[in-house]
């Protein structure tokens, strides 16, 4: 089975404690396995946090420079405004100083009758005010747009620099999640190899990080039929009955791109009844739903629970990897009419049958 693409952990806005370095603690292979499991999970839900926080600044620093600009055409604008309009004041002013009074052009010259001058001198009174007035109010729009522009580039600018730092954080974290699942990827062969595909125990990480999201993985898409999706995220790719070298008589399920360490849920609630060590599913899990069908998870870095446990749809059982006969970190997904090999159908019809859509 082979995959294409990848997906990531969802993460939502919560306090994030500081994490531990990627290499493997000292100690035997089972623990080793179970503090990186554990490790990985964090590193991810950490990285997906900091990336949601860093795409978020992104996007409100690039709004904030855009009012900064457009903030700083405006009162390039109205300066230029304020300054004709103090040229004109200027003008008036050295007009009336020239005429004893009088601003308009000939008006003087038009005043035959005294009545006349004083309705004149009104005029211009009215003018010049009015003039005055259209100053100070530029001046006021200038300096509001100048204090709010000050402060538009102060934010953006100060929004920059926690997107730098945030870029930084999510670089780091992105390569400690990188050697992480490398080496969550060489533990899971290695227990392929040795026959020792026992469960891990995350020690109460997954009602964790389940808290710390609100919910949301708990809570996720569980149709009336009582079954869900065995992925929150992923992608697509090999589909059932599809043909390839690494399928002999067809391609027996659907297998969904996702990296290495990413949880995988039961569809429904049920028992496990089988967990396989090696061959072309590597690491797999076979559980028994309550209407008689069986769901299979194969190419687990880890199982997360042993044979014979009940289940929950939608809870964690398994953490998806690359064991056996993959190509890349993927689930491969199958529903079967027993838990033997050879008796799979198509399951996202099967899904869709049960009120769920992937």
């Amino acid at each position: 089975m082979h995959r294409h693409g990848g997906a990531l952990l969802c993460a939502l806005c919560v306090a994030v404690a500081p994490l531990p370095s990627a290499a493997p603690p000292a100690g035997h292979a089972p623990e080793r396995l179970a503090r990186l499991s554990s490790e990985v999970l964090r590193l991810a839900w950490q990285t997906g946090w900091v990336r949601h926080r860093y795409e978020r600044g992104l996007h409100v620093a690039k709004d904030q420079r855009k009012r900064a600009d457009q903030l700083a055409r405006k009162l390039h604008g109205e300066r230029i405004l304020a300054a004709v309009l103090h040229e004109d004041a200027g003008n008036v002013a050295r007009a009336q100083y020239r005429t004893g009074g009088f601003t308009a052009p000939g008006s003087l010259a038009a005043a035959a009758e005294p009545l006349d001058m004083l309705e004149l001198q009104a005029n211009d009174s009215d003018r010049r005010e009015r003039l005055a007035r259209m100053v100070i109010e530029a001046d006021s729009r200038s300096r509001t747009l100048a204090a709010d522009q000050m402060s538009t580039s102060a934010s953006w600018q100060a929004l920059d620099a926690d997107v730098t730092q945030l870029r930084t954080e999510k670089k780091a974290l992105e390569e400690r999640l990188g050697r992480a699942r490398g080496e969550l990827n060489s533990l899971a062969a290695a227990a392929v190899r040795n026959g020792r595909c026992t469960p891990v125990d995350l020690d109460g990480l997954q009602g964790d990080l389940q808290d710390n999201q609100g919910g949301t993985d708990r809570a996720a898409a569980i149709s009336p039929s009582g079954y869900t999706r065995p992925l929150l995220t992923y992608e697509l790719t090999a589909r059932f009955g599809g043909t390839g070298v690494h399928w002999a008589g067809g391609h027996s399920g659907q297998d969904f791109a996702v990296p290495t360490g990413t949880p995988v849920r039961s569809v429904g609630s049920g028992t496990i009844v089988s967990i396989g060590c090696g061959g072309p599913f590597g690491i797999s899990m076979v559980v028994r739903h309550e209407d008689g069908w069986f769901s299979q998870y194969a190419h687990l870095a880890a199982p997360l629970l042993g044979s014979g446990r009940q289940v929950r749809a939608g809870e964690w059982i398994g953490l998806s990897g690359t064991t056996g006969n993959s190509t890349g970190p993927h689930l491969h997904f199958e529903i079967r009419r027993s838990a033997e090999f050879g008796s799979a159908v198509e399951p996202v019809a099967w899904l869709r049958a049960r009120g769920v859509l992937l």
